[in-house]
């Protein structure tokens, strides 16, 4: 019968004064990545692009083995500890000379709406997250995206809402998760409809295509005004 040897599992040879050695070594790391990652400007994470992620995770694995393994000094750590900002230094200033290496390395804003509509899907963008954009857009406590006029998808992940006037806004897709779940390939009255695909809204009374993108299934629109 098989038995679990939990000494073996949680402590093997672990003995009191590695404990404290792996105490002193954790402290001690933890400050260096703190110390260098409070020299790189940024104040918080949502501030932060996919290149200064990549410069986090190579940190932490660089911090990684000395915490744990008594065979890892401390010193070659900090010496990878420098020479990753020396790199991040180098870039960024070689970013801020040129437009292209920016884009390379923080990415491009873009597009999700305009005009009320979806932009992502039409230039071919696969990793677009619906729902996920859904509850960015309530919580700016956005009902439908008729209220939207223009979506911008910042580099550090961040979405910046531009909103119709009162006035202006126009029947779109609903966001709220009950009323989206209603949408079908069967259309039973005639009525203002939104594409799940591309936000078009049409007035139909049976199943049809999109005249947008083609697609075939629809929703029921909403019109009402965004309240703050």
């Amino acid at each position: 019968m098989f038995e679990l040897d939990w000494q073996s599992l949680l402590l093997k040879d672990l003995d009191l004064s590695l404990v404290l050695e792996i105490i002193i070594r954790t402290v001690l790391m933890f400050v260096f990545v703190l110390i260098l990652l409070r020299s790189s400007g940024k104040k918080g994470v949502r501030q932060l692009s996919i290149f200064e992620v990549a410069i986090i995770i190579s940190l932490g694995s660089a911090a990684g083995d000395p915490m744990l393994n008594k065979e890892s000094p401390i010193i070659p750590s900090l010496i990878v500890f420098g020479v990753i900002l020396l790199v991040y230094r180098g870039l960024t200033y070689w970013a801020a000379k040129s437009t292209r290496v920016e884009n390379i390395l923080e990415g491009e804003p873009e597009y999700v709406i305009e005009d009320g509509l979806f932009t992502l899907e039409e230039q071919g963008d696969s990793n677009f997250a619906k729902d996920e954009f859904f509850a960015e857009m309530r919580l700016q406590n956005i009902e439908h995206v008729g209220q939207v006029r223009t979506a911008l998808l910042e580099s550090n992940g961040q979405v910046s809402f531009c909103y119709f006037e009162t006035e202006q806004v126009r029947p779109g897709l609903p966001v709220y998760p009950k009323l989206y779940a209603k949408k079908s390939k069967e259309i039973l009255k005639k009525g203002k409809y939104a594409c799940t695909h591309c936000a078009q809204v049409s007035e139909i009374a049976a199943a049809q295509p999109c005249s947008r993108c083609n697609k075939e299934e629809w929703v029921a629109a909403l019109d009402g005004p965004r309240i703050t």
